[in-house]
């Protein structure tokens, strides 16, 4: 009896010594609903390598096409940069979000206010991002547009694996590279070449592969009217009558004015003069005007580049 009473102390010990092991990895490696804490990710990025928390919950962000990827994931942000949000975005102008200054402006004071996990920026405010990292990890998410797709998929990868998204991305990237194959072999039948060109109050730039919109050259595989427009942030200053000598079959024009501002009418007035009257595009009914929400403002995000691809595949009918 003294044998089974030693044995059953010792039983007993033995189960509550495992149940406080148990307990205690639980408490290092996991939070009450099982979540890993203190787990972190090594982003490698445009500015380095920074390692940020795993699913960090206040997250500032400037990258519109990113706050467009969270939405679309529902992951919820602290702050953004407000001024210019797209309006299918609108719900980030509501004083539930922190306003982390604008684009090119950070509030330093407002973002230390929220006490981020994770600072997300892109070109815009690479030259501030030594100070945004005093305040919290800084990564670059921007989109290259020199290795567009790429660059995106990278990107996305990175959201996936910091805040544990990795199934939603693959799925989301996937139909992503269906409606890319869908629309290569739209432009391979029709061999229409496209001219791009950005309108911005009385001026227009023109861009080609590798720039900011040669997604549609270079993804898309839209041949382009001019294969020497120098690739560049802002483009190449032209005249109508380069367009008038360019005669593309496809003109796509983004309305920089319309972005930034409630007018977005006067880019079709413009655009539209007796000299680009005379080119194939406006006698076929082939100019098109891209919605500057998702080119000028958010590109980049699973929402944006979804849309953009849309509207060229409309633009090939």
């Amino acid at each position: 009896m003294k044998r089974f009473s030693l044995l059953l102390i010792i039983s007993l010990f033995l189960i509550v010594l495992a149940a406080c092991g148990s307990s205690a990895e639980s408490s290092e490696g996991e939070d009450a609903e099982g979540k890993e804490t203190n787990e972190t990710v090594t982003v490698n990025h445009e500015l380095g390598e920074t390692e940020v928390p795993k699913n960090p919950e206040n997250v500032v962000v400037f990258d519109y096409g990113i706050v467009d990827t969270l939405d679309t994931l529902g992951v919820e942000v602290a702050g953004v940069a407000k001024g210019n949000i797209p309006s299918y975005l609108e719900k980030y102008e509501s004083e539930t979000y922190a306003n982390i200054g604008s684009l090119k402006e950070p509030d330093f004071e407002k973002i230390a206010e929220v006490d981020p996990d994770v600072i997300i920026i892109s070109g815009r405010q690479a030259s501030v991002a030594d100070q945004l990292e005093e305040i919290a990890p800084t990564i670059h998410l921007g989109v290259d547009t020199t290795r567009y797709m790429d660059s995106f998929e990278e990107n996305m990868a990175t959201v996936g694996e910091i805040f544990g998204k990795e199934a939603e991305i693959e799925e989301e990237l996937a139909t992503i590279e269906e409606s890319i194959a869908s629309v290569n072999d739209k432009a391979e039948e029709n061999e229409e070449n496209g001219l791009i060109i950005l309108a911005n109050d009385d001026k227009i730039s023109a861009y080609g592969p590798s720039s900011r919109f040669g997604l549609i050259h270079d993804v898309l595989g839209v041949p382009a009217a001019d294969e020497g427009i120098e690739a560049s942030t802002h483009g190449m200053n032209v005249s109508p009558e380069y367009v008038m000598e360019e005669d593309p079959d496809l003109l796509y024009v983004v309305d920089r004015t319309a972005a930034i501002t409630e007018d977005d009418s006067a880019a079709e007035e413009m655009v539209e003069n007796d000299l680009v009257k005379n080119t194939k595009a406006y006698e076929n009914d082939n100019i098109f005007y891209l919605d500057p929400d998702y080119w000028y403002l958010s590109g980049g995000g699973l929402a944006s580049v979804t849309e953009m691809i849309d509207e060229i595949d409309a633009s090939l009918e």
